[in-house]
């Protein structure tokens, strides 16, 4: 009589675990989506922890520093002559790029413009309604 009761019941294995189905993992609720403004204050604040790192950097440099440049001869605090020349860098290497995109802009603008003109002159495709068509690989160049 020290045996408990329904001893004789085997609950079947659940999440690898032997017991009653009330130790069943429940799943987590969906996550909530990201949004544009959650997105732009990560930015923001990212921004903000950015420019006060800076701004200590300028103050602990404080000494001054000779900078000749094209025959021009500028005495700058280090911190701003070495900010200065991080941002002239900086946009030294984002030259190819704009260039990259405006050339990428232009070449689908044209392919665009190409594809909505007129019907080239001559004998006319036959109709391929309801047929599908697997679309052509873009090529770059």
């Amino acid at each position: 009589m020290t045996a408990p009761r329904n001893s004789h019941v085997r609950f079947p294995l659940i999440n690898g675990h032997d017991g009653p189905a009330t130790t069943r993992l429940t799943p987590l609720p969906p996550a909530v989506k990201r949004s544009r403004i959650g997105d732009l204050w990560i930015v923001a604040v990212m921004f903000a922890i950015v420019l006060l790192l800076l701004l200590i950097f300028v103050l602990q440099n404080g000494q001054r520093a000779e900078v000749t440049f094209l025959g021009a001869h500028v005495a700058l605090p280090l911190g701003t002559a070495l900010l200065l020349a991080a941002v002239v860098g900086v946009l030294l290497v984002a030259l190819p790029g704009t260039a990259r995109i405006a050339q990428l802009r232009m070449r689908a603008r044209r392919s665009a413009t190409r594809s909505a003109g007129p019907p080239a002159p001559g004998p006319t495709a036959p109709s391929t309604a309801g047929v599908a068509r697997a679309p052509r690989p873009h090529r770059e160049g």
